[in-house]
């Protein structure tokens, strides 16, 4: 059976669900179909999302996750407010872990009033206050009171009713088994597929499907495994919000930190040790040989040049695969942690995470690629659901 289609999208994801939502909105009679390998939305980026609504606050000036967060975040909270989904306003704090650390938290607060984020730094006392679990070696934290939490899967799952309400295909366990950007053309479960335009949001195959249709060729996905530990209830510590370190500018990575779901259960995490697979989660189970070689490759790569200080991170990060060792990491927020107030936690995802093989560096913001009639959503890591409304807008505006 042919079918032909004004647009497809590629992936259920949060990014091809809000981007279908901005393409209803700006062409309400465009014939639009999207295309999930899986058999249900949400088995990863998306549906494994911490929740946490970022405000915005750590991106330099100018990028295009500076220019999204915020706005990004209030259409997010609006949208879960007019359907009626779990939000929870719980605020956040950031804190130095060491001495050295202080100037880093005075540049966050500069670019929280740069990019709009009502965030304020506070003294020890009013950090008592709101978390009385957690000591600043410097006597000073960044309050960031406006953070809210939400449920990702209610998201996604109210996103695709209401689309499927809107005359929009979502058709599931639909892998693509061929694609020919030069016809518009694609296969999927035997059956020809023709479109006008086509939007790549698959996540963590966004650049297998670009390099198909020869584009984004200087960028590589490298999979990082993100692995969370989860806060016993019969630890005696108290959590009222979440709770991040000082993070290294340098790289896209927030380290180990404290978050709360809208269940009032909390994390710790997550890890950010290389995965071997794009699907890598558990064991051995998604490990990919050819492709754990290409990525060894480039990280080896990466760690040789010691680019953005990546030698010193990957020193750190793979001692935090065992416990010991993130104990240790999560200590630094939360002082009178316990090896057993940690309990193992079925909470794990992957971090699509691109990198530039022309700049050999990890790229710190969003890229979006256009070719032809395509446009790819490369490198869409935290904050892409928080941005993931305005980013859709954006994209829909700037590559009709």
């Amino acid at each position: 059976m042919k079918q032909t289609f004004d647009a497809i999208i590629v992936g259920a994801g949060i990014m091809g669900l809000t981007l279908a939502h901005a393409l209803k909105k700006r062409f309400p009679d465009i014939r639009l179909c999207i295309l999930e390998k899986e058999p249900r939305i949400g088995l990863h980026a998306s549906g494994r999302n911490s929740g946490v609504l970022h405000s915005g606050i750590y991106y330099k000036a100018g990028s295009l996750k500076a220019k999204l967060c915020a706005e990004g975040a209030r259409k997010m909270a609006e949208y879960c407010e007019a359907h009626h989904l779990p939000i929870k306003k719980i605020g956040k704090v950031i804190l130095p872990t060491r001495i050295d650390e202080d100037r880093q938290l005075d540049e966050l607060c500069h670019r929280a009033k740069v990019n709009g984020v009502v965030a304020r730094i506070i003294d020890s006392k009013e950090l008592k206050v709101l978390e009385p679990a957690v000591i600043s070696p410097t006597g000073r934290a960044l309050h960031v009171p406006h953070t809210s939490v939400v449920d990702s899967k209610a998201i996604l799952e109210c996103l695709s009713h209401q689309l499927e309400q809107q005359g929009v295909k979502i058709i599931l366990n639909a892998a693509l088994e061929e694609i020919r950007g030069e016809a518009s053309f694609l296969r999927v479960n035997g059956s020809e597929v023709r479109y006008t335009f086509l939007y790549n949001t698959a996540g963590q195959h966004a650049d297998t499907i670009a390099h198909q249709l020869g584009a984004g060729m200087r960028y590589i996905l490298l999979p990082f495994k993100g692995i969370y530990w989860a806060l016993s209830s019969k630890a005696p510590i108290v959590c009222n919000g979440l709770i991040y370190p000082v993070p290294d500018l340098k790289l896209p990575f927030l380290g180990v930190h404290v978050t709360k779901t809208v269940e009032d259960k909390i994390y710790l995490g997550p890890t950010a040790v290389p995965a071997f697979g794009r699907e890598h989660y558990r064991g051995f189970s998604g490990i990919d040989f050819l492709e754990g070689l290409k990525i060894l490759y480039y990280l080896a790569r990466q760690y040789g040049s010691n680019q953005q200080g990546f030698r010193a991170f990957t020193h750190q990060e793979a001692f935090r695969f065992f416990k010991k060792y993130f104990v240790q990491a999560a200590q630094a927020l939360l002082p009178q942690l316990k090896a057993e107030d940690l309990l193992p936690s079925n909470k794990v995802g992957i971090r699509a995470q691109l990198f530039d093989k022309e700049k050999q560096a990890l790229e710190m913001d969003f890229v979006v690629v256009r070719k032809e009639n395509a446009v790819h959503i490369l490198n869409a890591v935290s904050p892409a659901f928080t941005c993931s409304f305005s980013f859709s807008e954006y994209v829909v505006e700037s590559y009709r």
